[in-house]
């Protein structure tokens, strides 16, 4: 096994506002237990992956989602020998910035805020970090190291519309500490394919426990055929539920495998020897190879017919959207009901949509229900 050490970021920028640094926790680490002792990262177990969260308990929330991610990526991290801290920090806050409802929720506090700048989950991401969790006497936010900021700011890879960064966060905040052209960390590489990873197998798994299909329609996707027919004999109504599981463990350990052994061959083929390297590449280093990237999107089409397009999910969908327009809508109203003049003196409606965007699904449809 080839060592990377030497391309993982083990040494931070520092931060934004300066602090001293700990004698018993590297940067990273402090970071990550920072997410997590978050309210925003609370608020996650109370937001809908797919299926919103009031329906039952066995369903995947936001944030088990996160968990299972940083899971994912940690290893990943571990055997690559890069910076399993700064991976898992990534993974963890990652889905701090959705809505409630899901991508559902996202869409319609967009359109609500069409006129007003937009809104985008992974730069809401970053408005968390920096400016709404408050907990510090010194600072705003929770004030993380650059290279966590730079890995959320490019989890989609380089940055190309910096106008809505400058919109909704602010260039001059980073003091010229980020490059936004550049490709992010493989830190930041392996935690936005981890999420990859986690929500197409996971989806699947939760798709079987809904009865939206059935585990042998996975039949219809090459990359699991396989996979099913090494346990079809064993399958019956008893052991249906550990089949399931077997066949998400195995789908999740080869695209692992796939994964690593394709970003080795991309470090050696592109010559990446230095941290230096990945930033000026041209191409995503950490990636799957073309067959595991074909079957990615056969899986995730198969998840859109059978899943997200299920009626019963789009009706739901449907009432979160309208839960979101219509409390956009009351607030915007009496906006000093729900906000504090504070909240409301810089952009009024920049802060209805980080209150919005906030709220878990329950405490969304409880305040749906109250100013109906």
């Amino acid at each position: 096994m080839k060592k990377h050490s030497q391309l993982g970021v083990f040494k931070s920028k520092g931060r934004l506002n300066k602090e001293p640094t700990s004698k018993y926790r590297s940067p990273f680490q402090r970071d990550r237990d920072r997410i997590i002792h978050s309210a925003s990262f609370r608020r996650l177990k109370h937001k809908t992956q797919v299926f919103v969260n009031t329906e039952g308990d066995h369903f995947r929330t936001r944030i088990t989602h996160s968990i299972e991610v940083a899971q994912i990526a940690r290893s990943i991290a571990k055997y690559l020998n890069l910076n399993e801290d700064l991976t898992e920090t990534l993974s963890l806050a990652h889905d701090l910035g959705h809505t409630p409802f899901g991508h559902a929720g996202e869409d319609a506090l967009d359109e609500c805020m069409e006129s007003y700048g937009g809104f985008d989950h992974n730069l809401q991401t970053l408005r968390i970090i920096m400016f709404l969790e408050n907990k510090y006497f010194k600072f705003k936010g929770l004030n993380l190291s650059i290279e966590t900021l730079e890995g959320l700011l490019k989890h989609n890879g380089p940055v190309e519309d910096t106008d809505l960064v400058n919109k909704l966060i602010g260039l001059k905040i980073f003091k010229r500490k980020i490059n936004f052209k550049t490709y992010p960390s493989l830190e930041a590489q392996i935690s936005a394919i981890s999420d990859d990873i986690a929500y197409n197998n996971h989806d699947i798994q939760d798709g079987i426990n809904a009865n939206l299909f059935k585990l042998e329609e996975l039949m219809e996707i090459d990359f699991f055929k396989s996979i099913y027919l090494k346990y079809k004999k064993k399958i019956n109504i008893k052991n249906y539920k550990i089949a399931t599981y077997q066949i998400i463990r195995d789908s999740i350990d080869l695209m692992i495998r796939d994964l690593l052994a394709n970003t080795q061959k991309n470090l050696k083929n592109l010559k990446i020897k230095s941290i230096k390297d990945i930033a000026n590449s041209d191409q995503l280093i950490v990636c799957f190879s073309d067959k595991i990237e074909n079957s990615e999107k056969e899986i995730r089409l198969f998840l859109r017919n059978k899943m997200y397009d299920n009626k019963l999910v789009l009706r739901k969908n449907q009432r979160g959207k309208i839960i979101i327009k219509k409390l956009f809508n009351a607030i915007k109203l009496n906006p000093r009901k729900f906000l504090t003049k504070d909240q409301l003196t810089k952009d009024k409606f920049r802060a209805i949509s980080d209150f919005i965007s906030g709220m878990t699904d329950r405490y969304a449809i409880n305040l749906y229900n109250n100013v109906k």
